[in-house]
């Protein structure tokens, strides 16, 4: 599913170059789920979000189901990150306004789905992740596994072939941790998603199917 050759990300700092990733090379399977793991600094997250089409590389190839996503133009990148990716964050980036309903309705308003179809995708979606009775309530009348529930719900709703975690566990206390792991799992397992997920946790990383670490921009090992 995933093919990247070559990979750099480099950013300017004053007069110096900094580099995060220098000429990585990985491949990612159709339905697999990858922790991506590594000290601060190591580029995990930068390497997600090339992944997820949001930053772009200083040079390199990144290939995604035949698209090579770093030779499209903003609007094409903007238009295939809807269609193909979800992203579920550490703070849950939900709309404090908003209700559950409206928070996971929002991407598909960028869809031409009718609010009738918007309505059956997002009752189902807040029914898979168990919040079928929170619908009308907003992000602070939730606890935090409610809350990323919501985030994993929103992540859902287009039907992403791929779904990138940065940190989701970080702010939960371990039995909600363990219940969002267990519901990503169920994802990767019985709905085919490919998840790639950063992490700083051994136990999270135990969820997933492969590991991977990175350190100093480089790819150290997989298991």
């Amino acid at each position: 599913m995933i093919e990247i050759h070559a990979l750099r990300k480099s950013y300017r700092r004053g007069d110096q170059e900094v580099v995060v990733l220098d000429g990585l090379d990985l491949t990612v399977a159709a339905g697999d789920f990858i922790a991506l793991m590594g000290p601060s600094g190591s580029g995990k997250s930068t390497l997600l979000n090339l992944i997820a089409g949001i930053d772009r590389p200083t040079s390199g190839q990144i290939s995604i189901d035949g698209t090579d996503i770093s030779q499209l133009s903003d609007a094409a990148l903007a238009r295939w990150r809807a269609a193909h990716v979800g992203f579920v964050f550490q703070f849950y980036n939900l709309i404090p306004v908003l209700t559950a309903y409206e928070n996971v309705e929002l991407p598909l308003q960028l869809t031409q789905a009718s609010r009738s179809e918007r309505h059956q995708r997002v009752v189902k979606a807040l029914s898979a992740v168990g919040l079928a009775d929170r619908m009308t309530h907003t992000p602070n009348e939730l606890s935090g596994g409610q809350q990323q529930r919501v985030a994993i719900a929103r992540a859902l709703i287009t039907d992403p072939d791929l779904i990138v975690a940065d940190e989701p566990t970080g702010d939960l206390d371990r039995a909600s941790a363990e219940e969002i792991l267990g519901m990503l799992q169920r994802l990767n397992r019985e709905m085919g998603k490919t998840i790639i997920m950063v992490t700083h946790d051994p136990k999270a990383a135990d969820a997933a199917r492969t590991t991977i670490h990175l350190e100093k921009g480089q790819l150290e090992a997989t298991c």
